[in-house]
Protein backbone atom coordinates (compact mmCIF):
# COMPACT_ATOMS: atom_id res chain seq x y z
CA UNK A 1 0.00 0.00 0.00
CA UNK A 2 1.40 3.39 -0.95
CA UNK A 3 0.81 6.62 0.89
CA UNK A 4 0.49 10.10 -0.57
CA UNK A 5 1.01 13.61 0.71
CA UNK A 6 -1.35 16.01 -1.00
CA UNK A 7 -2.17 19.69 -1.09
CA UNK A 8 -5.70 20.91 -1.76
CA UNK A 9 -6.57 24.35 -3.02
CA UNK A 10 -9.81 25.14 -1.20
CA UNK A 11 -12.70 27.20 -2.54
CA UNK A 12 -11.81 30.06 -0.17
CA UNK A 13 -8.27 30.20 -1.58
CA UNK A 14 -6.60 28.51 1.37
CA UNK A 15 -4.34 25.48 1.13
CA UNK A 16 -4.72 22.22 3.04
CA UNK A 17 -2.01 19.56 3.33
CA UNK A 18 -2.80 15.98 4.30
CA UNK A 19 -1.83 12.34 3.86
CA UNK A 20 -3.79 9.31 2.72
CA UNK A 21 -3.45 5.84 1.29
CA UNK A 22 -6.50 6.39 -1.00
CA UNK A 23 -6.47 9.84 -2.56
CA UNK A 24 -9.76 9.54 -4.46
CA UNK A 25 -11.67 8.37 -1.38
CA UNK A 26 -10.08 11.08 0.77
CA UNK A 27 -11.05 13.80 -1.70
CA UNK A 28 -14.65 12.53 -1.59
CA UNK A 29 -14.55 12.74 2.21
CA UNK A 30 -13.41 16.37 2.00
CA UNK A 31 -16.14 17.15 -0.55
CA UNK A 32 -18.81 15.44 1.58
CA UNK A 33 -17.77 17.35 4.71
CA UNK A 34 -16.52 14.22 6.47
CA UNK A 35 -12.80 14.87 5.88
CA UNK A 36 -10.65 17.11 8.02
CA UNK A 37 -12.43 19.66 10.20
CA UNK A 38 -10.40 22.43 8.49
CA UNK A 39 -11.87 21.70 5.06
CA UNK A 40 -15.54 21.66 6.10
CA UNK A 41 -17.42 24.35 4.24
CA UNK A 42 -14.44 25.24 2.05
CA UNK A 43 -15.39 23.35 -1.14
CA UNK A 44 -14.77 23.11 -4.01
CA UNK A 45 -11.36 21.48 -3.79
CA UNK A 46 -8.64 20.97 -6.35
CA UNK A 47 -5.69 18.67 -5.75
CA UNK A 48 -2.73 20.83 -6.73
CA UNK A 49 0.05 18.55 -5.46
CA UNK A 50 0.58 14.89 -4.68
CA UNK A 51 3.69 13.04 -3.73
CA UNK A 52 3.96 9.29 -3.29
CA UNK A 53 5.73 7.98 -0.18
CA UNK A 54 6.96 4.52 0.80
CA UNK A 55 4.97 4.29 4.02
CA UNK A 56 2.87 6.24 6.50
CA UNK A 57 5.90 7.37 8.49
CA UNK A 58 7.56 8.91 5.45
CA UNK A 59 4.26 10.55 4.44
CA UNK A 60 3.79 12.00 7.94
CA UNK A 61 7.32 13.43 7.99
CA UNK A 62 6.86 15.01 4.55
CA UNK A 63 3.45 16.39 5.57
CA UNK A 64 5.03 18.08 8.60
CA UNK A 65 7.77 19.51 6.40
CA UNK A 66 5.24 20.94 3.93
CA UNK A 67 3.00 22.30 6.71
CA UNK A 68 6.03 24.19 8.01
CA UNK A 69 6.44 26.02 4.70
CA UNK A 70 5.16 29.50 3.98
CA UNK A 71 2.25 29.76 1.52
CA UNK A 72 4.56 31.03 -1.23
CA UNK A 73 6.87 28.01 -0.76
CA UNK A 74 3.92 25.62 -1.02
CA UNK A 75 2.71 27.26 -4.22
CA UNK A 76 6.25 27.14 -5.63
CA UNK A 77 6.33 23.42 -4.82
CA UNK A 78 3.09 23.02 -6.79
CA UNK A 79 4.29 25.22 -9.64
CA UNK A 80 1.46 27.69 -9.12
CA UNK A 81 1.32 31.50 -8.93
CA UNK A 82 -0.02 33.18 -5.79
CA UNK A 83 -3.22 34.91 -6.88
CA UNK A 84 -4.39 35.84 -3.35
Amino acid sequence: MSWHVYILHCGDGSLYTGITNDLEARLLQHENGTGAKYTRGKAPFTIIYREQCRDRGEASRREAEIKGMERREKLDLCGMPDNN
